[in-house]
Protein backbone atom coordinates (compact mmCIF):
# COMPACT_ATOMS: atom_id res chain seq x y z
CA UNK A 1 0.00 0.00 0.00
CA UNK A 2 1.55 3.25 -1.01
CA UNK A 3 2.29 6.15 1.37
CA UNK A 4 -1.24 8.20 2.71
CA UNK A 5 -1.37 11.55 2.51
CA UNK A 6 -4.11 14.06 4.32
CA UNK A 7 -5.41 17.66 4.59
CA UNK A 8 -8.49 19.37 6.02
CA UNK A 9 -10.20 21.53 4.42
CA UNK A 10 -13.11 24.19 5.58
CA UNK A 11 -16.63 24.06 4.16
CA UNK A 12 -20.44 25.32 4.49
CA UNK A 13 -21.02 22.99 7.47
CA UNK A 14 -17.86 22.46 8.77
CA UNK A 15 -14.02 21.33 8.34
CA UNK A 16 -13.34 17.93 6.94
CA UNK A 17 -11.06 15.88 5.86
CA UNK A 18 -9.18 13.73 3.04
CA UNK A 19 -6.74 11.13 2.45
CA UNK A 20 -4.90 9.86 -0.88
CA UNK A 21 -2.21 8.21 -2.32
CA UNK A 22 -0.98 6.90 -5.37
CA UNK A 23 -4.25 5.18 -6.52
CA UNK A 24 -7.05 8.29 -5.51
CA UNK A 25 -8.77 9.32 -2.36
CA UNK A 26 -8.79 6.75 0.04
CA UNK A 27 -11.36 7.98 2.46
CA UNK A 28 -13.25 11.37 3.36
CA UNK A 29 -13.66 12.41 6.82
CA UNK A 30 -17.43 14.55 7.19
CA UNK A 31 -17.68 17.64 9.05
CA UNK A 32 -16.79 17.64 12.77
CA UNK A 33 -17.19 20.90 15.47
CA UNK A 34 -13.36 21.41 14.89
CA UNK A 35 -10.64 20.94 12.77
CA UNK A 36 -8.37 19.27 15.70
CA UNK A 37 -12.04 16.87 16.21
CA UNK A 38 -12.32 16.32 12.34
CA UNK A 39 -8.40 15.66 12.50
CA UNK A 40 -8.51 12.87 15.23
CA UNK A 41 -11.41 11.20 13.39
CA UNK A 42 -9.29 11.01 10.53
CA UNK A 43 -6.09 9.51 12.17
CA UNK A 44 -8.26 7.20 13.81
CA UNK A 45 -9.41 5.63 10.45
CA UNK A 46 -5.86 5.94 8.56
CA UNK A 47 -3.76 5.86 11.66
CA UNK A 48 -0.38 5.74 9.02
CA UNK A 49 -1.40 9.12 7.19
CA UNK A 50 0.35 12.44 7.18
CA UNK A 51 -0.55 15.72 7.18
CA UNK A 52 0.77 17.36 4.29
CA UNK A 53 0.03 20.05 0.55
CA UNK A 54 -2.40 17.71 -1.47
CA UNK A 55 -1.45 17.69 -4.74
CA UNK A 56 -3.02 19.05 -7.94
CA UNK A 57 -5.56 16.36 -8.56
CA UNK A 58 -6.80 16.50 -4.66
CA UNK A 59 -6.79 20.22 -4.38
CA UNK A 60 -9.36 19.93 -7.62
CA UNK A 61 -11.38 17.37 -5.68
CA UNK A 62 -11.40 19.63 -2.83
CA UNK A 63 -12.41 22.70 -4.57
CA UNK A 64 -15.68 20.47 -6.36
CA UNK A 65 -16.41 19.27 -2.37
CA UNK A 66 -16.73 22.36 -1.36
CA UNK A 67 -18.54 24.51 -4.35
CA UNK A 68 -20.76 21.05 -3.64
CA UNK A 69 -21.71 22.01 -0.19
CA UNK A 70 -22.50 25.59 -1.03
CA UNK A 71 -25.07 24.81 -3.26
CA UNK A 72 -23.00 25.19 -6.45
CA UNK A 73 -22.81 22.49 -9.31
CA UNK A 74 -20.35 20.24 -8.96
CA UNK A 75 -19.56 17.33 -11.13
CA UNK A 76 -17.62 14.53 -8.44
CA UNK A 77 -17.68 11.63 -10.75
CA UNK A 78 -14.55 11.69 -12.46
CA UNK A 79 -12.56 11.87 -8.92
CA UNK A 80 -10.58 9.05 -8.57
CA UNK A 81 -10.99 6.46 -6.12
CA UNK A 82 -8.91 3.95 -4.64
CA UNK A 83 -10.75 1.03 -4.19
CA UNK A 84 -8.28 -1.63 -3.52
CA UNK A 85 -9.66 -2.40 0.16
CA UNK A 86 -13.73 -2.04 -1.14
CA UNK A 87 -15.11 -5.55 -1.41
CA UNK A 88 -16.93 -6.34 -4.32
CA UNK A 89 -20.62 -5.90 -2.83
CA UNK A 90 -20.11 -2.58 -1.71
CA UNK A 91 -18.62 -1.30 -4.65
CA UNK A 92 -21.50 -2.36 -7.06
CA UNK A 93 -23.69 -0.59 -4.33
CA UNK A 94 -21.03 2.86 -4.40
CA UNK A 95 -21.02 2.80 -8.00
CA UNK A 96 -25.41 2.88 -8.11
CA UNK A 97 -25.14 5.71 -5.60
CA UNK A 98 -22.07 7.78 -7.23
CA UNK A 99 -24.83 7.86 -10.21
CA UNK A 100 -27.32 9.63 -8.31
CA UNK A 101 -27.29 12.90 -9.25
CA UNK A 102 -27.77 16.18 -6.95
CA UNK A 103 -30.81 17.29 -5.79
CA UNK A 104 -32.18 13.54 -6.64
CA UNK A 105 -32.71 10.34 -4.43
CA UNK A 106 -33.04 6.48 -4.29
CA UNK A 107 -34.04 4.74 -1.80
CA UNK A 108 -31.99 1.75 -0.40
CA UNK A 109 -34.71 -0.70 -1.67
CA UNK A 110 -34.33 1.01 -4.98
CA UNK A 111 -30.28 0.29 -5.00
CA UNK A 112 -30.78 -3.11 -4.34
CA UNK A 113 -33.51 -3.77 -7.14
CA UNK A 114 -30.98 -2.53 -9.47
CA UNK A 115 -28.78 -5.24 -8.11
CA UNK A 116 -31.13 -7.73 -8.69
CA UNK A 117 -32.43 -8.37 -5.40
CA UNK A 118 -34.73 -6.16 -3.88
CA UNK A 119 -34.24 -8.16 -0.09
CA UNK A 120 -30.65 -6.53 -0.31
CA UNK A 121 -31.90 -3.22 1.15
CA UNK A 122 -30.62 -3.74 4.71
CA UNK A 123 -27.18 -5.08 3.38
CA UNK A 124 -27.30 -1.96 1.18
CA UNK A 125 -27.77 0.36 3.90
CA UNK A 126 -25.15 -1.51 5.63
CA UNK A 127 -23.14 -1.51 3.12
CA UNK A 128 -23.29 2.56 2.43
CA UNK A 129 -23.03 2.76 6.75
CA UNK A 130 -19.37 1.88 6.00
CA UNK A 131 -19.16 4.34 3.00
CA UNK A 132 -14.98 5.60 3.25
CA UNK A 133 -15.82 8.27 0.86
CA UNK A 134 -19.15 10.17 1.52
CA UNK A 135 -19.99 13.31 -0.49
CA UNK A 136 -17.73 11.69 -3.54
CA UNK A 137 -19.96 8.60 -3.02
CA UNK A 138 -23.16 10.21 -2.21
CA UNK A 139 -24.61 8.18 0.49
CA UNK A 140 -26.41 10.98 1.77
CA UNK A 141 -28.39 10.73 -1.67
CA UNK A 142 -29.84 7.12 -0.26
CA UNK A 143 -33.05 7.63 1.73
CA UNK A 144 -35.52 5.06 3.26
CA UNK A 145 -39.12 4.48 1.93
CA UNK A 146 -42.19 6.35 2.53
CA UNK A 147 -40.50 9.89 2.27
CA UNK A 148 -37.91 8.94 5.61
CA UNK A 149 -34.68 10.03 5.58
CA UNK A 150 -32.86 6.90 6.69
CA UNK A 151 -29.75 6.73 8.98
CA UNK A 152 -26.31 8.55 8.55
CA UNK A 153 -23.27 7.68 10.81
CA UNK A 154 -22.19 11.34 10.36
CA UNK A 155 -21.78 14.10 13.39
CA UNK A 156 -24.95 15.24 13.45
CA UNK A 157 -26.70 12.13 12.30
CA UNK A 158 -29.93 13.08 10.40
CA UNK A 159 -29.98 16.33 10.42
CA UNK A 160 -26.56 16.81 8.31
CA UNK A 161 -27.81 14.36 6.31
CA UNK A 162 -30.71 16.67 5.58
CA UNK A 163 -28.74 19.73 5.41
CA UNK A 164 -26.95 18.04 2.65
CA UNK A 165 -29.65 17.22 0.50
CA UNK A 166 -31.20 20.24 1.12
CA UNK A 167 -28.08 22.59 -0.26
CA UNK A 168 -28.08 20.35 -3.20
CA UNK A 169 -32.21 20.62 -3.87
CA UNK A 170 -31.53 24.35 -3.80
CA UNK A 171 -28.67 24.13 -6.47
CA UNK A 172 -30.65 21.53 -9.05
CA UNK A 173 -33.70 23.73 -8.53
CA UNK A 174 -31.87 26.56 -9.88
CA UNK A 175 -31.58 28.93 -6.51
CA UNK A 176 -29.12 30.51 -4.69
CA UNK A 177 -26.73 28.64 -2.94
CA UNK A 178 -27.56 28.19 0.77
CA UNK A 179 -24.23 28.81 2.49
CA UNK A 180 -23.25 31.40 -1.05
CA UNK A 181 -19.46 32.52 0.46
CA UNK A 182 -16.39 33.32 -1.21
CA UNK A 183 -13.94 30.80 -0.85
CA UNK A 184 -10.26 31.48 0.28
CA UNK A 185 -6.84 29.23 0.91
CA UNK A 186 -5.67 29.10 4.36
CA UNK A 187 -2.02 28.02 6.00
CA UNK A 188 -1.16 24.45 6.80
CA UNK A 189 -3.37 23.29 3.70
CA UNK A 190 -6.66 24.40 5.08
CA UNK A 191 -9.36 25.77 2.59
CA UNK A 192 -11.66 28.07 4.43
CA UNK A 193 -14.58 29.44 3.39
CA UNK A 194 -16.04 30.92 6.79
CA UNK A 195 -16.81 30.02 10.50
CA UNK A 196 -18.35 26.64 10.27
CA UNK A 197 -22.48 27.04 10.62
CA UNK A 198 -23.58 24.36 13.76
CA UNK A 199 -25.76 21.17 12.52
CA UNK A 200 -29.24 21.30 13.98
CA UNK A 201 -31.02 18.44 14.34
CA UNK A 202 -34.49 18.29 12.03
CA UNK A 203 -38.39 18.44 13.17
CA UNK A 204 -38.98 16.40 11.18
CA UNK A 205 -37.30 12.98 9.56
CA UNK A 206 -39.60 13.56 6.01
CA UNK A 207 -37.37 14.30 3.32
CA UNK A 208 -38.78 17.53 1.02
CA UNK A 209 -37.35 19.37 -1.68
CA UNK A 210 -35.43 16.45 -3.60
CA UNK A 211 -36.40 14.45 -6.87
CA UNK A 212 -36.85 10.75 -6.79
CA UNK A 213 -35.30 9.01 -9.62
CA UNK A 214 -37.36 6.66 -11.34
CA UNK A 215 -36.56 3.14 -11.20
CA UNK A 216 -34.75 1.47 -14.43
Amino acid sequence: MSALGFALFDTAIGPCGIVWGGRGIAGLQLPEPSEAKARTRLLRRFPGAAETAPPPEIQHAIRLIVALLRGETADLSEIALDLGRVPPFERKVYEIARNIPPGATLTYGEIASRLGDKPLARDVGQALGKNPFPIVVPCHRVVAAGGKAGGFSARGGVGTKLRMLAIEGAAANGQPGLFDRPIGVASRYILRTDTPLEVEEPKTKAVTGSRQIQGS
